[in-house]
């Protein structure tokens, strides 16, 4: 099974970062958030990537481009111009990348890459955004309910700390509580080829019409995750990312 990224957006509300980088490039303990997102379905045993390109993309083509030797331990021989691995960390990756416009709504994106993909279902998820998803459990469910697609539901947390006020007097402090209860789209979809047809053209936002017909069709079925997400929309919220990563207890560090 393949996964896709929409990694063509611009970022514009992390512009600190952003300005001069994609955010998917943006990085969390030394890495790029999409390293991270990659190794969590690398994890599973999902290796065959597809990368939707927009904004500054040629930046993510030549991180791949040299990828591999930057995992080598080499020999440089300068007089001959050969080189010699010794050997290499590198992931049994296979990594797609398309450009897709640097103005292209998600939907079209998506549209644009479907030649790719082949008449599988295949995972599909945002360049900005980590969890600790049960990949194999969120695949049994999607091939359960039998839908064409398959969102994760995801219920955020407050964004700021609360009192437990009794009378007059504060009788406690919760910090981030739990929000309204809603869910929301979390990302990490499964979808069927079959999407396609629910995409226009480059101007579709997929996370609007398209989910609003499959859902009005009964064929979205939602998968309720009730463990770690976060997105990195903002530079308070990559710092949170970086913190839990540098206190070794990052969630979505599924790998060993």
């Amino acid at each position: 099974m393949k996964a896709v990224i929409l990694a063509g957006g611009m970022g514009t509300r992390l512009s600190e970062e952003t300005t001069a980088r994609p955010k998917p490039m943006v990085e969390i303990g030394g890495m790029p958030i999409l390293w991270h997102i990659m190794k969590i379905y690398s994890a599973h045993g999902l290796n065959d990537f597809v990368i939707c390109l927009g904004y500054r993309g040629y930046m993510i083509k030549e991180y791949f481009a040299n990828y591999y030797l930057h995992t080598c331990d080499v020999t440089f021989d300068v007089a001959k111009g050969a080189m010699e691995v010794h050997q290499s960390s590198a992931e049994p990756w296979r990594v797609t990348l398309v450009d897709t416009g640097d103005d292209t709504q998600t939907g079209g994106r998506l549209k644009r890459v479907l030649s790719y993909l082949g008449d599988e279902d295949f995972c599909l998820t945002y360049g900005d955004g980590l969890a600790d998803v049960d990949i194999p459990r969120l695949l049994d469910f999607h091939r359960t309910e039998g839908t064409l697609g398959t969102v994760t539901a995801v219920q955020p947390g407050g964004r700021f700390g609360a009192l437990d006020v009794e009378g007059s007097r504060v009788a406690g402090f919760r910090e981030k509580p739990a929000g309204d209860g809603s869910w929301i789209n979390g990302g990490f979809f499964v979808l069927s080829p079959r999407i396609g047809d629910y995409i226009d053209g480059d101007e579709t936002v997929f996370e609007q019409e398209p989910l609003r017909r499959l859902a009005a069709e009964g064929q979205l079925s939602a998968y309720e995750h009730g463990g770690f997400w976060q997105p990195m929309d903002t530079i308070r919220e990559k710092d949170q990312l970086e913190e839990l990563w540098q206190s070794g207890r990052a969630p979505w560090k599924v790998w060993s």
